[in-house]
């Protein structure tokens, strides 16, 4: 393996399968994941965690917290702080109860997957450590989905930030996938008094990194990543401050990021529009090249 690109080997006849019409696509089900990002006295480092060898999709991948909307994340009750509801359905492209269930499921899985929350009991205000046992019950409750987001703040006397989130990409797993995702990337800033552990069960280690390092751990094949983890670090590598690119994250372009395959010259070529590196050429009953 050249890099760490993450590549099933069941693709390739997959792929084949939808060239030829005999694979039907799922319909992806939507889902955010965030970046979170720190300031070192260096660069700013992201909070990236392992995938399970063992998980069906992406084992052994790096990846960001994040996970699939739970469908009480539209909940009209849940307190809201920042921009509203109208203005993030204008910015990610969607309606306004989408809208929230999508920044709620951003903060949700941010603190179920990383115990970080962001939300405070006022709207300028944020929690501080969030490592007690009570919020440890809390969170294995919102995991288990015996208690919603919405009823979790209301027993909190919390409101979301959604001011704390950055919309910053938008990529769509490939239709000839199994398991698909609608995934909205948001970036972050870890809150002053609070810090990450490994929560999830879905993970077998977390690091807080450089964007620069990761992306070398990837080109050396020692870090696997999925084209848009490694397309996102090397998108915040460039900002010298988590403040830097929380700025940057309004003028982003969040049009779909869909994977195409096409069959041309005799083998299978599968590509992401705007990121070529992760282009691959598949002969005719041979490996992707």
């Amino acid at each position: 393996m050249a890099n760490g690109q993450w590549y099933p080997p069941e693709w390739p006849e997959r792929i084949r399968a939808l060239a030829d019409g005999t694979l039907t696509p799922v319909a992806p089900r939507r889902a955010a994941t965030v970046m979170l990002l720190k300031d070192t006295a260096s660069a700013p480092v992201v909070h990236m965690l392992r995938r399970r060898a063992s998980m069906a999709f992406a084992g052994g991948a790096y990846a960001y917290p994040g996970g699939g909307v739970d469908p009480r994340d539209d909940d009209r009750h849940v307190r809201w702080a920042g921009p509203t509801r109208a203005w993030w359905a204008s910015r990610l492209d969607v309606d306004e109860d989408s809208a929230q269930a999508i920044v709620c499921a951003a903060v949700r899985e941010t603190y179920e997957e990383a115990g970080v929350l962001l939300a405070g009991p006022t709207p300028d205000t944020v929690v501080g450590d969030t490592t007690g046992d009570d919020w440890e019950t809390d969170r294995a409750a919102l995991v288990a989905r015996d208690l919603s987001f919405a009823e979790f703040l209301d027993r909190r006397g919390l409101v979301l930030r959604s001011d704390l989130l950055g919309a910053w990409t938008r990529w769509i797993t490939p239709e000839f996938e199994p398991r698909r995702y609608d995934t909205w990337f948001f970036v972050a800033a870890l809150p002053e008094g609070q810090r990450t552990r490994n929560a999830s069960t879905e993970a077998d280690r977390t690091v807080w990194i450089r964007p620069a390092e990761a992306m070398d751990g990837y080109e050396r094949g020692e870090l696997l990543m999925m084209p848009p983890t490694i397309a996102t670090l090397r998108q915040i590598g460039a900002y010298a401050s988590a403040a830097e690119a929380l700025a940057a994250a309004p003028g982003r372009d969040l049009t779909p990021v869909l994977a195409q395959a096409r069959l041309e010259g005799g083998e299978l070529v599968l590509s992401w529009p705007g990121h070529d590196e992760f282009t691959k050429h598949i002969p005719t009953g041979g490996a992707p090249a």
